[in-house]
């Protein structure tokens, strides 16, 4: 029997890698003990928010229309939430959106109400439901202009006198039925969707908005809340062993910490039940087989054994060794495994063999992205289409939003039909990001220069050339070179009081040689015949245009300041001063030859009037450096020359950038370079250059209708509408009729009325130069649609349906002016405006055949889709909406900029693609408008990374995404033994279930490491949608589970969550600082609570520009004014207030800070700006940052709220005593301590009192 024995453990020993895992498997262990898990959660402070309500949120940022259509189709959708499983009504819930969504956007949504990012949402409106005072009893109510019921039949009584009310607040998110007029008396309904309470009211106040008698507002609320709490995603969890528990051991320095690592061959050692020191005596010759198992043994149990240096130095690449070997689909699923619980995976590691192909490959890859990216071995970078991914920036809500939005881009260019090669050109057009900050082009003959840097003597010794931008100089100083980089110009009317502080402003930039060109604009009377005698303005001009003459334009510049000199406090500029100073000046100047009516020095006198109507600038004065337009604030004389020398240092910054990229050099004329730039504009129209920017959604579906089938027409949605007359558009082109037009300009009018010809011939005089834009027409009828009021609007149509592009160019002209709408509307035929060439035939017959159904058509389109009032004028720009115009004129101007800046922004790039698909001209235009449409519709991006590899066979794990169907290009870099990788592996398993991707993931380890690389135990939290539990309930969200951990470390857990988040342990079962299981019998479970969202902000004294010293804010609602309050730091105006989701009222506490100071402004609020009531909305789980201007009230300019009048004259005992009584209070302390500080102090003294009740209660049972 024991040689049997003898031979069996030589045959296992002789196999050490056969034997490991049986053994491993099966081997005794003397201290077998169940394993400990450690589980942690983190659940909201408010109730579970319906998932139905959820969705709907989810619907309303796709858009306004399909939120209406998705609450159309689930109107008493929560009957099933009763009869069905949670699970299955779930489902249910997908089912319903789906039908308005595309796959991707179906996964989206599951992600979304797996992380629960509109719950926030929900709760918001929850909030403002309770601050109006719901009625008892009802689950639903209506509020009136401030009137209340919960009864249908009591809508109409209150709707009478709705009008001598006040109308109700509206925020932001409220969900407006749609509906063209905007005046109409509000009816805000609160109530659960789904509910048969909701669907009575719907179904009346929709009705009522359909029919234009109301504006209908939608909000949530839930009048029994769900009682269980709901679990929170996008955090992290780390369990960190202490400090005195894991490091590496330098072993030159070191002996063995554990004799379970280093040995005598002596000494007895028991490992999980195998005596070795008996092994080895009965098998001498197996001792290095038994030293291999010992190790084994020792490796796979759960204590962590600390590592010698040198065994730490290559363990990034043993770990990247390990993954690149593992099956593709399996890979990030083990560097999970491996990063998030390294303590324990240490030693095995160093037992890998490094790749070396692996190893040489890395290496190559790092000098690659270093040289190009700037990425260092060891840094991590996340790329989503091009797109970085900040991980610490970044949560789960933000990269959904993102998903979002790059999913609906990439969705409207395949449905655009849109290759996949083209189409990751046309994403990266994203990225452009477009100067808003636009310029006049100030090279123009009517700005009176008084001075040019290149030319005049004094700046003679100045040097010319471009490179003494690189000079270096003191911080603050102004390089003095002689070209003509910084320009100044003034628009001013000389009889303006105003303008002598202009006037002074230059001359003192003059007066000290700052290297700026002035020029002046004088907006003078444009009467053909006028004596300047009688006319201050026209006097000025005509005395310096003889001074300049006679002189130059530097004595003519001196001349008008002596003038303005002598105009005393807020006197005007009169003759008699210009007479003087003229005569004072050129005593033997005749005056009647210069001033008088036939003076042969009123050369040019309208130019500048001319100019600045040209230009579309505002009320005077005005002023521009460089051509940017300063605000209303910056032309304040007190801060003028500072913000202009501001605005010259920022200029030079841009001008050094030029001189380094070889954009600027010595041979370039200095102003050409400046008014070249793509942000350079002919004038400037707000209506064309403002920010806030609406476009329409021209992505076909496979609807196909004819443009006269109104029937069918009027059942479609706003984007099939958008579609359908975009494919039926007729256009007029460019000459040169052959090429794709970048531009699609569509007129929108009555063309019956005035108002519609003029805006149209505008267009048509506009076209007449343009090579980049085509022209269609849209009819917006003002009133009844028939033949008799469509007469001229038919004739256009026609000549569009039947006539050549040269042809029709010329009849729409004809047929645009007035004298042909007054022949034919008293009675002249049409065909007598005909022109000779045209097709006669063709447009009589069509003309006379054309039925009123198109323009029904362009009627309910305006209607529905454009929101325009009968009769209203718009512009529609490569799908952008300009517009209504209003009683606004849109010249040939407004229309020669609508063309560049929609040309420059995006049009010229996306041609350029376009252009090389081989496509017919008509199609390439419409691509043209229909991507520019597309990707201007979306908020600008960041800068896109085009992110690549010298090789990625042994370095790169390659994932290939699904075919035939879109794709994220995700490019991720990563050292796997870093907190980046614990976080970001399950980031990647979780999108690659929510979307096809295409990812490559590229191995960044860091070379010759001296110490352990990850010191914790980690846990992302995050699913991708959420899982039935037992008897299909669905799980309250996801838990982070610390499974197999080591039981003789002593332990902290940490939560790490997204910033601005608020949190608190509000259960445990043991100590969360000193977690040792070893003493702890069962699961460790810790809950936690997000207790507040932080509401930041920067507070300024508009007057000082200093922070308001001790001024404090309180934030509440109407019913509880002051629920939280703060203080204003001092140095930076600094302040946080806690809050939840809801709508908040910021106001100046009640006392001194009420008294002295008073709110002009605030930037980050759902108010408007000059809004008494400061609201501010927090709807999601992010934190908000806000900007608030307050300025002392004008009788209190003398005080300070941290002192006190009443303190004067006191003794020092009384001071004493009110410094130590005039202590910060406890609620102030808590804002000037660290965030949540003294909130864990308070629960510390909770803790420890409630640890010597415990003490107190066991020793009376003692005794």
């Amino acid at each position: 029997m024991a040689a049997a024995a003898a031979y069996v453990v030589r045959l296992l020993l002789g196999s050490v890698s056969l034997l490991l895992p049986l053994l491993g498997a099966q081997a005794p262990s003397s201290s077998a003990s169940s394993s400990k898990v450690v589980t942690a959660s983190l659940s909201a402070k408010w109730p579970a928010t319906p998932l139905l309500l959820e969705a709907s949120e989810f619907m309303a940022e796709e858009s306004n229309e399909k939120f209406w259509q998705f609450l159309e189709t689930i109107r008493e959708l929560t009957i099933y939430r009763q009869r069905d499983s949670e699970y299955s009504y779930y489902n249910l819930i997908l089912k319903k959106a789906g039908q308005f969504l595309n796959n991707l956007q179906i996964n989206l949504l599951k992600f979304a109400l797996s992380i629960r990012a509109y719950s926030p949402t929900i709760q918001m409106f929850q909030q403002i439901a309770a601050d109006e005072l719901p009625p008892e009893d009802c689950s639903a109510f209506v509020v009136i202009h401030k009137e209340c019921t919960c009864k249908t039949n009591e809508i109409k009584k209150l709707l009478k006198k709705a009008a001598m009310r006040p109308r109700p607040y509206l925020f932001k998110g409220d969900h407006k039925y749609p509906t063209v007029s905007e005046n109409l008396p509000v009816i805000i309904l609160y109530a659960e969707m789904g509910t048969k309470d909701f669907n009575k009211f719907h179904k009346i106040l929709s009705e009522k908005a359909q029919k234009e008698e109301i504006q209908y507002i939608f909000r949530h609320y839930v009048q029994k809340p769900d009682s269980r709490k709901m679990n929170l995603s996008g955090y992290g969890v780390e369990l960190a062993i202490k400090s005195t528990e894991y490091k590496a051991v330098d072993d030159t320095q070191v002996k063995a910490m554990n004799n379970t690592v280093v040995e005598d061959d002596n000494e007895a050692t028991d490992v999980q039940g195998f005596l070795f020191e008996k092994l080895k005596e009965t098998y001498p010759d197996l001792r290095d087989n038994l030293k291999e198992f010992r190790k084994h043994l020792i490796e796979s149990s759960k204590e962590m054994i600390p590592l010698k240096v040198w065994e730490l130095q290559d363990i990034s690449f043993q770990a990247a060794s390990q993954i690149m070997s593992a099956p593709v689909y399996n890979a990030i699923k083990l560097m999970r495994d491996i990063s998030q619980n390294f303590p324990m995976k240490a030693r095995s590691l160093t037992r890998i063999p490094v790749n070396q192909k692996m190893k040489m490959e890395i290496e190559r890859n790092q000098e690659s992205l270093h040289d190009r990216l700037e990425i260092e071995p060891g840094d991590a970078r996340l790329f989503i289409n091009g797109l970085q991914i900040d991980l610490d920036f970044h949560d789960p809500f933000s990269i959904l939003d993102m998903l979002k939005l790059e999913g609906k881009v990439m969705n409207g260019l395949r449905d655009i039909g849109i290759k996949e090669k083209d189409s990751r050109k046309l994403l990266n057009l994203n990225t452009h990001l477009v100067d808003d900050s636009y310029a006049l082009d100030i090279r123009h003959t009517s700005i009176m220069w008084v001075n040019n840097l290149e030319e005049d003597n004094i700046y003679a010794l100045w040097p010319k050339s471009c490179q003494e931008l690189m000079e270096p100089i003191f911080p603050g100083n102004i390089p003095s070179i002689g070209r003509n980089f910084y320009n100044l110009v003034l628009f001013v009317d000389p009889t303006q009081q105003v303008t002598a502080g202009f006037v002074k402003i230059a001359e003192l930039f003059y007066h000290y040689r700052i290297p700026l060109r002035i020029g002046f604009v004088f907006i003078l009377n444009t009467d053909d015949v006028i004596d300047g005698h009688n006319d201050a303005g026209v006097a000025l001009w005509r005395v310096i245009n003889y001074i300049t003459e006679e002189y130059n334009i530097t004595q003519a510049f001196a001349a008008i300041i002596k003038m303005y000199h002598n105009v005393k406090g807020k006197d005007l500029l009169t003759v008699d001063i210009i007479k003087s100073v003229l005569k004072s000046t050129v005593p033997d100047a005749n005056l009647q030859n210069i001033l008088g009516v036939h003076s042969e020095y009123d050369k040019n006198r309208k130019a500048g009037a001319t100019f600045y109507k040209k230009t579309g600038l505002g009320p005077l004065p005005q002023a521009l450096f460089n051509g940017e337009v300063f605000t209303r604030e910056e032309m304040d004389f007190k801060e003028l020359d500072k913000i202009i020398l501001q605005r010259i240092m920022n200029t030079a910054g841009f001008l050094q950038r030029a001189v380094f990229m070889g954009l600027l050099n010595d041979g370039m004329e200095a102003i050409n370079f400046l008014m070249d730039r793509d942000n350079i504009v002919p004038r400037m129209n707000p209506i064309v250059l403002g920010n806030k920017r609406q476009y329409l959604n021209l992505i076909s579906t496979s609807v196909t209708v004819d443009i006269e089938d109104f029937a069918t027409f009027s059942f479609l949605d706003s984007q099939d509408k958008s579609a359908i007359v975009a494919e039926n558009m007729h256009y007029l082109f460019p000459k040169d009729k052959d090429v794709i037009s970048a531009v699609t300009i569509w007129v929108i009018a009555d063309f019956d009325k005035q108002s519609g010809r003029k805006l149209l011939l505008n267009a048509l005089k506009h076209m007449k130069r343009s090579i980049h834009t085509r022209l269609g027409v849209i009819y917006n009828p003002t009133s009844k649609i028939n033949e008799a009021n469509t007469v001229i609007s038919r004739g256009i149509l026609a000549a569009f349906l039947t006539q050549e592009n040269n042809y029709l160019r010329s009849f729409l002209n004809k047929l645009a002016k007035e004298e042909t709408a007054k022949a034919l509307l008293t009675g002249a035929k049409i065909k007598t405006f005909l022109l000779p060439g045209m097709a006669e035939n063709a447009f009589v017959k069509k003309y006379n055949t054309l039925g009123m159904n198109v323009f029904q058509t362009h009627k309910l389109f305006c209607q529905e889709v454009l929101k325009l009032l009968p009769g209203d004028r718009t512009i529609i720009s490569n799908g952008r909406i300009l517009g209504p115009l209003g009683e606004n004129e849109f010249h040939v101007e407004d229309f020669q900029l609508l063309e560049k800046i929609t040309f420059t922004n995006l049009a010229k790039k996306i041609k350029a693609i376009i252009k090389d698909t081989e496509i017919n001209v008509k199609r390439g235009s419409d691509l043209v408008m229909k991507v520019d449409a597309l990707l201007s519709s979306v908020p600008k991006s960041e800068p896109r990374h085009d992110v690549t590899f010298l090789k990625e066979q042994h370095s790169v794990i390659n994932i290939k995404p699904q075919e035939s169907d879109i794709f994220y290009d995700v490019i991720a870099i990563v050292d796997p033994l870093t907190r980046e990788a614990q976080k970001m592996s399950q980031l990647l398993i979780v999108l690659g279930q929510i979307i096809n991707m295409k990812l490559k993931l590229f191995m960044n380890c860091r070379p010759k490491l001296s110490e352990a690389p990850l010191k914790s135990f980690y846990r992302f939290v995050l699913e991708p949608e959420l899982t039935p539990g037992p008897n299909n309930v669905l799980s309250l969200g996801p838990v982070a589970k610390f499974l197999e951990m080591p039981e003789s470390s002593l332990l902290t857990l940490n939560m790490i969550t997204p910033e601005g988040w608020l949190v608190e342990a509000v259960h445990s079962s043991c100590d969360l600082d000193n977690i040792h299981l070893k003493n702890i019998e069962g699961t460790v479970t810790a809950e936690y609570e997000l207790e507040y969202l932080l509401l930041e902000g920067q507070c300024f004294d508009e007057t000082t520009g200093q922070p308001p010293r001790g001024l404090q804010f309180t934030l509440g609602m109407k019913k509880n004014p002051v629920m939280v309050d703060t203080i204003v730091m001092a140095n930076l105006g600094y302040f946080q207030l806690k809050a939840n989701p809801g709508a908040w009222i910021l106001r100046l506490r009640q006392g001194k800070s009420e008294n002295i100071y008073q709110l002009t402004g605030h930037e980050g609020t759902d108010s408007p700006p000059d809004s008494d009531d400061v609201i501010v909305v927090l709807s999601n789980f992010r934190s908000k940052i806000l900007k608030v201007q307050v300025q002392k009230k004008s009788d209190k300019i003398d005080e300070d709220i941290l002192t006190d009048i009443s303190e004067e004259g006191k003794g020092i005992w009384d001071s004493i005593q009110g410094i130590i009584t005039g202590l910060p209070s406890y609620h102030m302390w808590k804002t000037l301590l660290w965030p949540n500080l003294f909130d864990q102090l308070d629960r510390i003294f909770a803790v420890s009192q409630e640890d010597c009740k415990q003490k107190q209660r066991k020793r009376k049972l003692i005794f």
